[in-house]
């Protein structure tokens, strides 16, 4: 190659190492290096070569007659004049510079310069550095996501502190394999009646001491099956009584118990149901049917929100001890029915009742109940069914409010004598001005004399039933 040979003339040819074939020089600065430029000494491009295949074509394009400094970035422009400045001084530094391309992309090459011939030419030989730029650059991400998630990771432990130490409930994380207290709150200390430092670490056997034997076995239910039933823990002198929940998680190839103790407030009973009966207590308190349970004297004890909807209440406890009475049933009657159908049948299947709200409202409902008379606290239970009203048929032929007599009988109780007794008189007045009509072949005047009524009286009447809608314009025909 020509621009080989003008770069081998330039070098000193020192039998003293060898270099006297410009052949094998070429082959060493061909296999070397990427880059091979030979400058004036005032760095001025004459020639280069391309010993690397992977360059980008244009990247040297128009070089020759330029300074090596105008093909560089803005930065590294100080970088060329020191990589000139110290040419023939010492041993040779190499530099990293950056040479701009098309699409606003830099290519990065690292330069080092050796001084070439009596004429004062400079060899610059450069190595293509973008792979070890895109390493570096990976690098510098990797760094980042590694910050970024270690942050990550300080907040959420942050939170996990935060909520640990803030909870009401006393919480405690357990090694399985050691069996050793690994986290616990101020909370569990409170319930324990120990401090704190005597808890963590602790062995879980030493926490709990007579209670271990059933902690031991809920453990080994956990361990098997994955899930397990509550226990109480019984009070003693440093702990008041409790409920203690399981639940058994992975972290770092180790396997931990978190227990939760939730202590019971003073007076209330220390029942704890299995887990598949507690979903069905879940259940019946969110389920759309009101749902009751009553002593044997009617008192409630539990109510779900369904009847407390039905009722008008705000809270359980504004129903909680107050007779099924104040608001089931027609006063007097029906409560004292359906306990006595409890104590003879013990069930009572779709009672057709009303429920009165605290704020005056009125609904149809159909009750069914049984009656529980094992165990140490009998008890009834209450299910209500919300009735729809039927709408009464307006039509030509069937408007007004007839109802038959066993409709009648369902209102009592419900409407107040007055109104049965006035829609009673409506309706015989009725029937008796249509039958007055067809028997006088609907002459309104017959019917009239016929009833003892005057025609305009007579007319009032039928608009008034809707027998007849013409207007009063009519009644001088």
């Amino acid at each position: 190659m020509t621009m080989q040979s003008s770069i081998t003339s330039a070098l000193p040819k020192d039998p003293a190492i060898g270099l006297q074939d410009p052949g094998l020089v070429a082959s060493i600065l061909a296999t070397a290096v990427d880059v091979t430029i030979l400058m004036t000494a005032e760095g001025i491009i004459c020639d280069q070569v391309f010993a690397g295949s992977d360059l980008p074509r244009n990247l040297f394009t128009g070089w020759p007659g330029k300074s090596l400094a105008d093909t560089v970035t803005v930065e590294s422009r100080p970088k060329i004049e020191q990589l000139i400045g110290e040419v023939g001084i010492g041993i040779p530094r190499w530099r990293q510079v950056n040479h701009p391309m098309h699409g606003g992309l830099d290519f990065p090459v690292s330069y080092s310069a050796v001084k070439a011939g009596p004429h004062g030419h400079i060899i610059a030989i450069g190595r293509d550095m973008s792979n070890v730029s895109k390493l570096q650059q990976r690098l510098l991400s990797a760094e980042q996501a590694v910050e970024q998630e270690y942050q990550r990771l300080r907040n959420s432990e942050t939170r996990f502190r935060v909520l640990l130490q803030s909870a009401t409930d006393a919480i405690m994380i357990v090694d399985a394999r050691t069996g050793r207290v690994a986290e616990c709150n101020p909370a569990s200390a409170t319930l324990l009646g120990r401090p704190l430092k005597r808890i963590e670490s602790a062995s879980i056997e030493d926490v709990f001491g007579d209670d271990w034997s059933d902690v031991k076995s809920a453990l080994e239910s956990l361990r098997n099956s994955g899930k397990t039933d509550d226990i109480v823990l019984r009070p003693s002198e440093d702990r008041q009584q409790a409920v203690l929940s399981f639940s058994m998680f992975r972290q770092e190839n180790s396997t931990y118990y978190l227990l939760r103790m939730v202590p019971h407030a003073i007076g209330t009973s220390a029942v704890v149901l299995p887990k598949a009966q507690s979903k069905v207590v879940k259940i019946i308190s969110e389920m759309p049917d009101g749902f009751i349970v009553t002593d044997t004297d009617m008192k409630i004890l539990t109510a779900n929100s369904a009847f407390l909807e039905l009722v008008q209440l705000a809270s359980e406890e504004q129903a909680r001890g107050m007779s099924l009475d104040t608001w089931l049933g027609r006063r007097g009657v029906d409560i004292g029915q359906m306990v006595s159908q409890l104590q003879d049948k013990g069930e009572i299947r779709n009672f057709h009742t009303i429920i009165r709200g605290q704020f005056g409202a009125v609904e149809d409902v159909e009750v069914s109940a049984v009656s529980v008379m094992e165990g140490e606290t009998p008890c009834f239970g209450f299910a209500l069914h919300h009735v729809s009203r039927q709408k009464v048929n307006t039509s030509k032929q069937d408007k007004g409010l007839l109802r038959s007599v066993d409709e009648f009988t369902k209102l009592v109780g419900k409407v107040p004598l007055k109104e049965l007794v006035r829609e009673s008189t409506d309706i015989i007045e009725r029937l008796c001005i249509e039958a007055a009509l067809q028997m006088n072949g609907d002459n309104r005047a017959g019917a009239a004399e016929m009833l003892g009524l005057s025609r305009q009286s007579l007319y009032v009447k039928l608009h008034r039933y809707g027998i007849d809608d013409m207007g009063v314009a009519e009644l001088s025909n």
